[in-house]
């Protein structure tokens, strides 16, 4: 008897049960479906992004881990043990992926090599019931490896909101597996989900395709060696290498079968085949209570004119609040720590130091150093880490990816690298490494390098204290089209030069959500922590370095060497020269440093910049600041991701960039402000 659910989760949900046996794990060696006699039930997490997997996963195991309402964020394995009744239960939760084979797409090939690591007893596979016939395509790959599997099918309030019923009785019995409908969010149908996973010991029963395709399958399956799997059969029909080395005989006829389905069903028959029993299915379980209604957000924000002018306004909207709020919380916790921490250290190392170059320098690093870290990294990376985290959840950022594909593709990169690249407003480390989500090196580079040009918080408080302070808004506004130009000129270069073409984008289209607070709190969090852990312990560092420089009087003596540059080509005074150079320990250096030199050497009135530079100077000087290599950290990160030689050439075309560009505007600004 068929059951129709409208997102309450109030239905029961009957097992589907088959003979218990060991088979042969498709990826390696073997698996038990059974666990050894007081072992560890091993379930994995598998399911696209954006479906609340690892809302699930919290749910189940009260964890933390990242949740995101943005494709591919979920990038690294996260594994809790709880123990139920007598059974101790290993959850691991899967990265997010749309699928898990025939690809080199970086997402699918992790989500494979999670899987095949973990080895689950059961497989459970979290389904969005709002876009069900994208989600089943995962969950037919998965049932077609044979392993115990079980679907959640999430997110059924959201389903229930459009309108959207499923028969999930009928699904079951399509699919074969226990079907068990949940809302994730509020820890709804966790229990019987629980109870379904400790009694499921059956696998899974493969799904059957059209009659052409198992055709294909029986074929390759005769050339196969014992102990082959069905599965095995259809990763070779996929094209997948890993499959064709262990098989090379069975990959031939893999390759003219596929040859054969090409001339007569096109390219890609497999997927095809899959993509079309998973619509069958979803269409056959799921109907609209009333006509669906339009989501307008959706279709504002994907708009080519809608959709530019809402871009345009978010990233505006983030720069100015960066200008207004971020200026007033880094005075305000300046002022605090002024009048606080500073004055208490700087008591106890002239106590037990001195008042020498030594205790000096000690206080450049203890005082200035950890007051920089967290003047910055408070009021400007922590607040555009919550910005950032809102867009997220509320799914503006995939609709932003939807948006902006075509364009990130002439810049060889596809819409999935918003994100990174919205990140990189808040800081560049976190950025640099949210790069992962990328398809290949080749992207990661072109984004990195992307990433470097924008302007983090750091530089972006620079342009805010110097440029739209002292020379007003014009100018600031001018350093920041500049740089966006230049954001787009170096990734169509980048993509011409670099040999390989943009991986294409498979992303899950979904309406606008309301933004859950503890998960956007929980998220800001843990990027800060992030950054706060990564950043601050180099910038401490850089500001010892920088002030044994400067205490030493080492600093004064780099003016004569870089007057070629700075004076003769840049046009700057020579402490503006000196501040760029050590700002790369520390970016937002480049204007407090700029101001401690100038009172050196021009006296108190040296603290206005306009006694000393005209207003293109400190456009010109902005402008390389904000195009040259972030910071040291930075750096360190991008060695770490891309290696050293990527990483030197990212360097010294941002810093042949910066010189080119400033050259220029030294020349050109002075005929326009």
């Amino acid at each position: 008897m068929s059951s129709c659910h409208d997102g309450t989760g109030r239905a029961q949900s009957a097992g589907c049960h088959g003979t218990e046996r060991r088979r042969r794990w498709p990826f390696s060696h073997r698996h038990a479906v059974t666990p050894p006699p007081g072992g560890e039930l091993v379930v994995a997490l598998a399911g696209n992004p954006n479906v609340g997997k690892s809302t699930l996963f919290n749910a189940v195991t009260g964890g933390s881990v990242e949740t995101a309402n943005f494709p591919g964020t979920t990038i690294t394995v996260a594994a809790s043990v709880v123990t139920v009744g007598d059974t101790r239960v290993r959850v691991v939760d899967l990265p997010g992926t749309y699928a898990i084979g025939g690809s080199t797409l970086s997402d699918q090939a992790l989500g494979r090599r999670a899987l095949q690591e973990s080895e689950p007893d059961v497989v459970v596979v979290i389904a969005d019931a709002s876009n069900l016939a994208r989600n089943l395509y995962l969950v037919l790959q998965i049932l077609d490896l044979e392993l115990p599997t079980i679907v959640a099918l999430n997110l059924m309030d959201e389903a229930a909101k459009v309108g959207l019923m499923t028969d999930v009785a009928r699904l079951q019995r399509a699919l074969r597996v226990p079907v068990i409908p949940t809302i994730a969010s509020r820890k709804v149908g966790i229990p019987s989900l629980i109870e379904t996973v400790l009694t499921q010991r059956s696998s899974a029963r493969p799904p059957k395709y059209g009659r052409a395709l198992e055709t294909a399958v029986a074929e390759v399956a005769a050339a196969l060696p014992e102990g082959a799997t069905r599965a095995d059969s259809l990763m070779l029909l996929e094209g997948d290498a890993e499959a064709a080395q262990r098989f090379p005989e069975a990959a031939e006829v893999a390759r003219r079968r596929v040859a054969t389905f090409e001339q007569s069903q096109g390219a890609g028959a497999v997927v095809t085949e899959r993509h079309r029993l998973a619509a069958h299915i979803a269409t056959s379980v799921q109907h609209h209570r009333g006509e669906p209604p339009e989501d307008r957000a959706w279709k504002i924000a994907t708009h080519p004119v809608t959709g530019l002018l809402l871009l345009a306004g978010v990233l505006g909207g983030l720069v100015s609040f960066l200008f207004f709020v971020g200026n007033a919380l880094a005075t305000g916790f300046s002022s605090a720590w002024a009048a606080t921490a500073s004055p208490l250290i700087q008591g106890l190392v002239h106590a037990t130091l001195g008042t020498g170059v030594f205790a000096r320098t000690v206080l450049w690093g203890l005082d200035a150093g950890v007051s920089a870290a967290l003047g910055v990294g408070i009021p400007y990376v922590l607040t555009v880490y919550f910005l950032i985290a809102i867009l997220e959840d509320s799914g503006y950022l995939n609709a932003a990816a939807f948006f902006a594909d075509r364009a990130m593709t002439r810049l060889g990169l596809h819409g999935r690298a918003v994100i990174p690249l919205f990140t990189g407003f808040g800081c560049s480390v976190p950025a640099i490494i949210g790069t992962r989500v990328l398809g290949n090196k080749r992207e990661r580079t072109i984004a990195s390098m992307l990433i470097v040009l924008i302007p983090c918080s750091a530089r972006t408080a620079v342009i805010a204290g110097a440029v739209a302070r002292f020379a007003g808004w014009g100018p600031a506004l001018i350093v920041f089209a500049t740089d966006l130009v230049l954001v787009a000129a170096a990734g169509r270069g980048l993509n011409m030069l670099l040999p390989g073409r943009p991986a294409g984008m498979i992303m899950e289209v979904f309406s606008f959500r309301r933004p859950v607070l503890r998960h956007v709190l929980r998220k800001t969090w843990h990027r800060f922590r992030s950054f706060v852990v990564v950043a601050t312990p180099i910038v401490v560092l850089g500001s010892f370095v920088l002030g044994a420089v400067y205490e030493t009087g080492l600093m004064w003596k780099l003016t004569r060497p870089l007057s070629l540059v700075v004076e003769d080509w840049l046009l700057l005074p020579p402490v503006a020269g000196l501040a760029l150079i050590f700002a790369v320990l520390r970016k937002e250096l480049a204007l407090q440093l700029l101001v401690t030199l100038a009172i050196v050497q021009y006296g108190t009135q040296g603290g206005d910049l306009r006694h000393f530079m005209t207003a293109p100077q400190i456009v010109t000087y902005a402008l390389v600041n904000t195009i040259y290599i972030p910071c040291v950290a930075t750096f360190a990160v991008m060695k770490s991701e891309l290696g050293m030689r990527r990483t030197l050439a990212i360097t010294a075309g941002s810093v042949g960039m910066a010189l080119l560009v400033g050259g220029i505007a030294a020349r050109v600004l002075p005929h326009v402000l």
